[in-house]
């Protein structure tokens, strides 16, 4: 199966929510919900749109959203969204926001779009089908030392979540540079081949669902703090597979 119609789907739906936010965004205001991350309007109508044009193309789908859209699923699949990812830059007119929407079928995600509007990128990937940034295919890059490598870190402010062995400073200094872009933009340098690694400590099942499929098919490795390979581990370290001996030494998974 290509999944080609889901591709173009969930593209459409990444680009209509991107417009609608936009419309939105001159004045927008925020609250904050329990976990004390700000939301808008536009999240909300984002992500209603997008669960719109997904259920509409495939009735029999579910739906998890971070803003609260859900729907059991009568098919085995799932669409995963996050409406805008990086709603603080959004609010505060930064280009670093994105649209992500990920198919997941059985436990596996199939289908991956991550938007990157301002910055006039859009990311997509099939299974087995590669990974394109607008229509370029897409490879991680073929560096092997850290000393000619980029690390992006998300959350410098939580280095307790980090479960590094030896210290994480003296090892972060020995790299070429070290870039925090927040999230999405990270992980698709490391899809794109322009960084090596991406450390996100703490994020959820819809930051990391299309970020998954777009950088394993860019030939990149997802991995998981201990070890494993899950977007609902609540953590994640990306990296080109040059590298993947070195992360695997210094989080001590073997």
């Amino acid at each position: 199966m290509t999944w080609m119609k889901e591709l173009e789907i969930a593209v459409h739906a990444a680009r209509t929510a991107a417009e609608v936010a936009l419309r939105m965004q001159p004045g927008i205001t925020s609250e904050s919900k329990a976990d004390q991350s700000p939301v808008t309007p536009a999240d909300r109508e984002c992500e209603r749109v997008i669960a719109g044009i997904l259920i509409d193309a495939f009735p029999d789908d579910g739906i998890l959203g971070e803003e609260g859209a859900r729907s059991e699923s009568r098919s085995g699949r799932r669409w995963i969204i996050d409406p805008i990812d990086g709603t603080r830059d959004y609010l505060r007119g930064n280009q670093l926001w994105a649209n992500l929407i990920a198919l997941e079928v059985g436990d596996v995600v199939m289908v991956g779009v991550v938007n990157l509007p301002m910055l006039g990128s859009l990311y997509k990937a099939t299974r087995e089908g590669g990974a394109y940034r607008n229509d370029s295919r897409m490879h991680v890059s073929s560096k092997k030392t850290i000393e000619e490598s980029v690390l992006c870190y998300s959350q410098f402010n939580r280095p307790e979540l980090v479960p590094f062995q030896g210290n994480l400073q003296d090892w972060m200094a020995r790299f070429w540079a070290v870039r925090d872009l927040g999230g999405a933009p990270d992980a698709m340098m490391v899809a794109a081949g322009q960084a090596e690694i991406w450390i996100e400590p703490h994020a959820a099942t819809w930051d990391f669902a299309p970020v998954k499929v777009v950088v394993e098919e860019a030939g990149g490795r997802f991995l998981n703090f201990d070890g494993g390979s899950s977007i609902q581990a609540g953590n994640a370290v990306v990296c080109a597979p040059g590298l993947e001996d070195e992360v695997r030494t210094v989080f001590g998974l073997g």
